[in-house]
């Protein structure tokens, strides 16, 4: 049974810093890009990061390099390191794992809430 367990999720102030983690299961890990995509209450979800098999990434423009992110294969773990959050970042985040960057049998956590403070 695939699972994708995102942790780390928190509350925090304007400035501050939180680690997001994503465990998967069920999958060769390995063979699949990873994104964290982030839903802001009525809005759409909306990619924040991914990072392909071979260790590339890509960000959101409103990143604006606050951000952070890296895999971990031997853990099947991928990170998600955010600084400088601001109010805007509260969203719901979820971590998606799929075999191809936009194509291929794709899996979805439950997503976990991040809100900031001003």
């Amino acid at each position: 049974q695939v699972q994708l367990v995102e942790s780390g999720g928190g509350y925090v102030h304007t400035g501050g810093s939180l680690n997001l983690s994503c465990a998967g299961r069920g999958f060769p890990f390995s063979d699949f890009a990873m994104k964290w995509y982030r839903q802001r209450l009525g809005m759409e979800r909306e990619l924040v990061a991914g990072i392909s098999k071979t260790g590339s990434s890509l960000f959101g423009d409103f990143v604006e390099g606050r951000f952070a992110m890296s895999r971990d294969n031997a853990k099947s773990t991928v990170f998600l390191q955010m600084n400088s959050l601001k109010p805007e970042d509260t969203a719901v985040y979820y971590c998606h794992a799929r075999r191809g960057w936009s194509y291929g049998a794709e899996y979805w956590g439950k997503g976990i809430l991040v809100t900031v403070s001003s």
